[in-house]
């Protein structure tokens, strides 16, 4: 939830900054069932947030236009961490960029996403999540700006609403609005929270390379066979019902990357010989990930990759 800080001085005017945290999700289940008409994917997919979130610092500004700053914090400011720190767009292909004039349109401060008279907002993004991992970090960013940025322009606007303005934006934006584990249908902006997931860990890992999630979804093969497996797993999840769970959890876009990918293929077989179990894909990738019981199994299954040498090795909480 964003939450405000004390009042700051710009341009002599007095406007209070907003802050809010980003996290990132793990795709426990993505089945890609058909191809729509309107060239998405139909999807199914039982997304959880974890510990691991990029922060925003928004703040209403006197000057217009929107203005948006990027650094890198956490392990990606490290040197172990610097090679999935990439450079981050901070113009409108920045899906943060686009969200905060989208608002401005949807609240009638401004004519056009374009428009020279968008009001003034600065942004701050201090990335946590690597880029091109299938973690969600752009789509969680937009949302934590459409929040905050509603709060610093003193806008009445319901979540339900600034979600439907996220979906037009990205489909994985709506999730974010859910604060809790959730299943996201249609092409991700039919969302269905689910309460009660039990507190377990991760680890997640990501390659140098990144991948595209057009090209990923554009060798998968949709299998509308698979429909309801998500509502299965969560209800597994939310029983204890680890070993089941692990049954369930699937991504249809694991195969198109690991052949698209060789880290993809390399990092899941370090996973298993790390100790992990049920290693998977996240999102299109190609941060992989597996679940553990404990935050001790989380940290010796790190380790391991960490000494392997892949660069990107997180250990995570889930919502629960």
């Amino acid at each position: 939830m964003a939450n405000r800080s004390l009042l700051t001085s710009v341009d002599g005017l007095r406007f209070e900054p907003v802050f809010a945290r980003a996290p990132a999700k793990l795709n426990l289940s993505l089945e890609v069932l058909a191809r729509r008409a309107d060239g998405f994917h139909e999807i199914e997919s039982l997304m959880v947030p974890v510990t691991l979130a990029d922060t925003v610092r928004v703040q209403k500004s006197s000057m217009p236009g929107i203005r948006l700053h990027v650094r890198f914090g956490g392990r990606l400011a490290t040197a172990a961490g610097s090679p999935l720190a990439h450079d981050v767009p901070t113009d409108a292909s920045n899906l943060v960029v686009r969200a905060a004039q989208a608002l401005a349109v949807e609240a009638g401060l401004a004519a056009s996403p374009v428009s020279l008279c968008t009001p003034g907002l600065d942004i701050d993004l201090v990335k946590r999540i690597p880029s091109g991992s299938g973690l969600g970090g752009g789509s969680s960013d937009a949302a934590a700006v459409l929040k905050a940025a509603t709060q610093a322009w003193g806008l009445d606007i319901p979540k339900e609403r600034l979600a439907e303005i996220g979906g037009r934006i990205g489909s994985d934006v709506p999730v974010f609005f859910a604060g809790v584990a959730a299943i996201a249908c249609g092409r991700g902006e039919r969302i269905e929270p689910v309460t009660g997931m039990p507190p377990l860990h991760a680890v997640i890992a990501r390659p140098v390379a990144g991948l595209s999630t057009a090209a990923v979804y554009g060798h998968c093969t949709p299998d509308a066979s698979r429909r309801g497996t998500a509502h299965k797993l969560a209800a597994a999840l939310v029983a204890g019902r680890f070993r089941e769970s692990l049954s369930l959890m699937h991504n249809s876009l694991e195969e198109p990357a690991r052949s698209m990918c060789a880290d993809v293929a390399r990092l899941l077989e370090d996973f298993s010989r790390s100790g992990a179990v049920h290693p998977m894909l996240t999102g299109s990738g190609s941060a992989c990930f597996a679940l553990m019981r404990s935050a001790m199994e989380s940290r010796r299954v790190a380790a391991r990759l960490e000494m392997a040498g892949w660069p990107g090795v997180f250990t995570v909480r889930l919502a629960s």
